[in-house]
């Protein structure tokens, strides 16, 4: 299940996202708002989106964040593995932190690690194909 972590750093990129023509940075406090997130975990949200290069950052009395990148280069599938990790159900279909599991007798006949990669595949596919732009043009077409 996403974590409330993850839909908030979601919701703050598809509102950055919403607010790419404005001129300038936009303000943590407006985004905390209009994106229904509380301050106090959009502060580290946001510090680690810009460590990962998703965001760039103004300090000051006119500072605030914007998008680093264009936001058709921005995945959903990247900002999840940012904030949680790996998008693997379990460490064994694990692509960038493989851990075999301790239970298992035999990865290779393993039912449970088959279905899983399945999972891990199409999970992945659909986040990694789903771009920041095109969830805001979803978004504003549904509306």
């Amino acid at each position: 299940m996403l974590t409330q972590r993850s839909r908030y750093a979601l919701r703050a990129m598809l509102f950055l996202t919403q607010q790419q023509a404005a001129t300038g940075p936009v303000p943590m406090n407006r985004i905390a708002a209009e994106a229904n997130v509380p301050r106090k975990f959009l502060e580290l949200i946001l510090a680690d989106l810009r460590e990962a290069g998703f965001l760039l950052s103004t300090r000051g009395k006119m500072g605030g964040y914007r998008l680093a990148r264009p936001p058709h280069l921005i995945s959903l599938g990247e900002i999840i593995r940012v904030i949680e990790g790996p998008l693997a159900l379990v460490p064994c279909v694990s692509r960038t932190a493989y851990r075999p599991c301790n239970d298992c007798k035999d990865e290779a006949t393993c039912a449970i690690r088959h279905a899983m990669a399945r999972v891990r595949d199409e999970t992945a596919r659909i986040l990694d194909g789903t771009n920041l732009a095109g969830a805001v043009a979803e978004e504003l077409a549904a509306a």
